[in-house]
């Protein structure tokens, strides 16, 4: 069977099959029609895993939301613990104006963008069963249906964590249908989504061949099926502690036997992987590498190739430019917070809170994934030392290269005093050009390791959870950590926060978790000054103040999609 490489090329004719766009500056509106060729899609295997392959662009990208210019370009961690939208400081996510039914800021298309690539799906799985394809050759159509289960499901899965309960959808609606649908429970959603999960992964293969990367597998099913249930048996969806007042049960689960479903789903795929140490990783630029190229930890990944690869995206959409620092002539559109950076151990296993820390030096002996995730003041980054100073004296001692006086477009200078290393390819002479074979990873095994270790801790296994938590953290160089009870519990959450940094987790984990201090602060940075002498000073400060409101537990659902649907009901507090 055919890559997924040239998506490019597959969108734009399947768009043909299933979309009519019209498109502006700053929006693209995609909506599917009702109804497409039989005799171009249906006849062939061929044509089916054609139609198949722009329904893989539901699987995310390097930017939110490809459908907004702003977007394109920086993702969610602009909303999170991690980091702050950084250009202006705008609020561009309203995450300190707040949500409202009318305006979520640029979340506005996750309802409808998610629902598309359903009916889609829906259209799919309608056209596909009984077709001449299918009656040529069975045995590969089901292995194909098995795929776009597991893209819907995996849809589905997104869809909850941020509105709570969705109508569950599975036939592919035209003009003519009632579209007064209600939403189904939270517990019903879960539910549906394991049993499509776990239908796919027994048709989808163990493995793909190298010129299939980026195509689902049974470890991929596995692995939304295990992050599902992690996140269902959280905090937030616990009856005694959800924080809505009002229909609560598109919000609860209340199974009994939630944190063993969750750990006995991670723990099906550390049983196939045989438990193994992952990828050893000496030193940060190891760690770095670990993204910018396929590795035996990936268990699903967005492949990109040699050219731009996903509709609606151009050249400077890649984090090279995105996220670089001014005087590299990047953006740096997302600045790491210095609240989250302060979740970075020391090298002795040791925490910022005390210890071997020195404000006066927070560069200084951190763990090796500070120096592999983080660029700081001082940093050597594509051949440079990144420098955010301003000079009180630029005679003698120049504005730093990386400051609101420096190099490049100085409005993106970091505000935080940081900007995101990660996933960034360091070799390129163009921020402008791709990196061939870097990949967008989704899930990987660390996080299988951390979903298994959470889930032991709560069911009271220290022992084993310990064991899990350590193949990561030791990996990362770190001493072996030794904690118990709930003070390794916390240790699995600091764990989480820093070795899937900027993979899209915190914005999730610390509302499953309920972390109000991490969801509403004030978010600190550092201004660097170069002072008179030649030397280099420091002064902890709040950048913007980000209230927390408890009703973005949950996006809204639209507005407009409120107004014409009388059984769809808001979500708690909009």
């Amino acid at each position: 069977m055919k890559n997924i490489k040239n998506l490019k090329f597959v969108y734009l004719l399947t768009a043909l099959l299933f979309c009519t766009v019209n498109s502006c500056d700053e929006d693209l509106d995609i909506e599917v029609t009702g109804a497409f060729a039989e005799d171009l899609v249906l006849s062939t295997p061929e044509q089916v895993e054609l139609l198949l392959f722009s329904t893989y662009n539901s699987t995310e990208n390097w930017g939110l939301d490809n459908s907004i210019w702003w977007t394109r370009r920086f993702n969610i961690e602009t909303a999170s613990f991690e980091a702050k939208f950084n250009f202006q400081n705008r609020d561009l996510m309203r995450v300190r104006a707040g949500w409202t039914a009318g305006n979520p800021g640029f979340f506005r298309n996750q309802w409808s963008k998610y629902y598309t690539y359903i009916r889609q799906a829906n259209l799919f799985f309608e056209q596909v069963e009984g077709s001449p394809a299918m009656e040529q050759d069975p045995e590969a159509i089901n292995e194909l249906m098995a795929e776009m289960r597991f893209l819907r499901a995996n849809l589905y899965s997104k869809l909850i964590k941020y509105f709570g309960g969705v109508p569950l959808i599975t036939t592919a609606h035209t003009l003519d249908d009632d579209f007064n649908i209600p939403r189904n429970t939270y517990e019903e959603c879960v539910d549906f989504i394991v049993s499509e999960l776990d239908a796919a992964a027994a048709v989808l293969p163990d493995t793909r061949s190298g010129d299939e990367f980026g195509r689902a597998t049974k470890y991929s099913a596995l692995a939304v099926k295990a992050r599902t249930l992690l996140y269902a048996a959280s905090d937030l969806h616990d009856a005694t502690l959800a924080p809505q007042a009002t229909n609560r049960e598109l919000y609860t689960y209340s199974k009994t036997s939630k944190w063993q479903d969750a750990s006995d789903a991670a723990k099906e795929i550390i049983d196939m992987v045989g438990g193994r140490d992952l990828t050893a990783t000496p030193d940060a630029r190891a760690y770095q590498d670990l993204f910018l190229s396929i590795n035996d930890d990936i268990l699903f990944a967005r492949p990109f190739g040699a050219t731009i690869l996903a509709f609606g995206t151009d050249a400077n959409s890649l984090w090279d430019k995105t996220q670089s620092p001014n005087g590299d002539d990047g953006w740096g559109l997302s600045s790491p917070t210095h609240n989250y950076v302060l979740q970075y151990n020391m090298a002795d296993g040791t925490t910022t809170s005390g210890g071997t820390y020195d404000a006066a030096n927070p560069n200084d002996g951190r763990e090796m994934r500070y120096y592999a995730n983080i660029n700081f003041q001082g940093a050597e980054f594509r051949g440079n030392p990144i420098n955010y100073a301003l000079s009180l004296n630029p005679d003698v001692y120049p504005h730093g290269d990386d400051s609101p006086e420096g190099l490049g477009n100085v409005r993106h200078s970091s505000f935080t005093g940081y900007n995101i290393r990660k996933f960034q390819n360091e070799g390129l002479s163009n921020l402008q050009d791709p990196t061939p074979g870097r990949p967008l990873i989704l899930y990987r095994l660390a996080e299988v390791y951390l979903n298994y270790a959470e889930a032991q801790a709560e069911l009271g296994n220290d022992a084993e959870a310990r064991t899990y938590l350590n193949k990561v953290a030791t990996r990362a160089l770190l001493p072996a950590i030794t904690a118990s009870g709930d003070e390794l519990k916390e240790a699995i959450k600091r764990e989480r926060r820093v070795e899937l940094a900027f993979e899209g987790h915190s914005f999730f984990d610390e509302r499953r978790w309920m972390v109000e201090d991490h969801l509403g602060m004030d978010i600190r940075g550092l201004r660097w000054t170069t002072q008179a002498d030649g030397s280099q000073t420091h002064e902890e400060y709040t950048v913007v103040t980000r209230p927390w409101f408890p009703r973005m537990y949950y996006l809204p659902i639209p507005q407009s999609e409120i107004d014409r649907t009388a059984a769809l009901i808001q979500n708690d507090g909009y």
